[in-house]
C-alpha cells in the first residue's frame, strides 16, 4: 500500500518537473523571439522575402497583335511574359499571366471577344493587373478605307468613334473587376515606313494618343502607357535608321520587325515592357 503511495507522488513529481521544463522552454523562445533577435537582421529579412514569395499576382493581357506577340522571334507573347518576369525578379512574387491577344482586333472586335468569350470573363473578374493594347487597328482601318484621298480629315470620325468605343470596352472591364490595375498602352507610328507620302501620321498618332490618354485619365486605377517616342524613333533616337545610296534610300526603324516594318522585334517588346513595369513601379502602391 505504502509502496503505491510513493509511486503516485513519484510520478506526480516527475509531470511537475516535465511542466515547468516546458515552461521554462516556452518563456526562453518568447524572449528570444520578440525581444533578442534585430529587428533588421538578414534572418529577418529572409523571412519577409520568403513571406513575399508566396503572394500571387493574376496578370491578364488583352488587346491585338502587339499583345500575341506579332513580330517576337522568340513565339513567346511578345511583351507581355517579358512584363511578368519583370515583376516576378523585381517584387519576388509568383505571377501567373493568361494573354489574350488576337492579331488584326480593332477596339470593337476587342470588345465583342471580352463580351462574349465566358474565359476571359472569369479571367478579368480574378486579374489584380491587366494590360491592354488597342487602337492601331482602328487607325489602319481608316487608312485602307481612305487610301486614295487620305488625308488628315479622314480620321476625325473615326477617332470619335474610336472614343466612344474605348469608353464602353472600359466600362465593361470594371463591370467585371473593379479593383485590377488597368494599364493601356498608347499607338506608336510605324506608318512614315509603310506610307512615306502621309506627312500627318504623327500629327494623327499624337492626337489618337491624346484623345485616349483623356478618357484613360477619367478611370480609376487605370492608367496610360505612353511608348510612340520610344518606338517610333527607333533604338537610338532617330526616327529611324537612314540607309541610302546614289541610287536608292531606305529608312528603316531597328526597334520595328524587319518582315513588316510594323510590328515591334523583340527588342521592341522589351521597350514596351520597360514601359509598362515603369508604369507599375509608379502606381502599384495606389490600389
Amino acid at each position: 500500500m505504502r509502496h503505491n503511495k510513493y509511486k503516485g507522488l513519484l510520478i506526480r513529481w516527475m509531470l511537475e518537473v516535465v511542466v515547468f521544463v516546458m515552461a521554462i522552454f516556452v518563456i526562453f523562445f518568447t524572449v528570444n523571439y520578440f525581444w533578442l533577435r534585430p529587428v533588421n537582421s538578414e534572418m529577418t529579412n529572409k523571412y519577409e522575402k520568403l513571406r513575399l514569395a508566396h503572394q500571387r499576382i493574376n496578370y491578364v493581357a488583352i488587346g491585338d497583335s502587339l499583345t500575341q506577340g506579332v513580330g517576337d522571334k522568340t513565339s513567346q507573347g511578345g511583351f507581355v511574359p517579358l512584363f511578368a518576369h519583370e515583376l516576378d525578379d523585381t517584387y519576388d512574387v509568383s505571377v501567373v499571366y493568361q494573354n489574350f491577344g488576337v492579331a488584326g482586333n480593332t477596339s470593337k472586335q476587342i470588345y465583342n471577344q471580352i463580351t462574349k468569350q465566358t474565359k476571359i470573363q472569369s479571367a478579368l473578374k480574378k486579374a489584380d493587373v491587366i494590360t491592354l493594347t488597342v487602337g492601331g487597328n482602328d487607325v489602319m482601318k481608316v487608312i485602307r478605307t481612305n487610301l486614295t484621298n487620305l488625308s488628315e480629315s479622314s480620321f476625325e470620325k473615326p477617332a470619335l468613334e474610336y472614343q466612344k468605343q474605348l469608353s464602353d470596352l472600359f466600362t465593361y472591364i470594371r463591370q467585371q473587376n473593379k479593383d485590377a490595375q488597368v494599364f493601356v498602352l498608347g499607338i506608336y507610328n510605324p506608318f512614315y515606313l509603310n506610307f512615306p507620302n502621309i506627312v500627318e501620321m504623327q500629327t494623327i498618332t499624337d492626337k489618337w494618343n491624346e484623345a485616349s490618354q483623356a478618357i484613360v485619365n477619367q478611370q480609376v486605377n487605370m492608367y496610360f502607357v505612353p511608348i510612340n517616342d520610344l518606338i517610333y524613333k527607333g533604338i537610338n533616337g532617330d526616327q529611324g535608321v537612314s540607309e541610302s545610296n546614289q541610287e536608292t534610300k531606305t529608312i528603316t526603324n531597328d526597334a520595328l520587325f524587319d518582315e513588316d516594318h510594323f510590328h515591334p522585334n523583340n527588342i521592341g517588346y522589351k521597350i514596351m515592357s520597360d514601359a509598362v513595369a515603369r508604369a507599375y513601379k509608379e502606381h502599384r502602391n495606389e490600389k
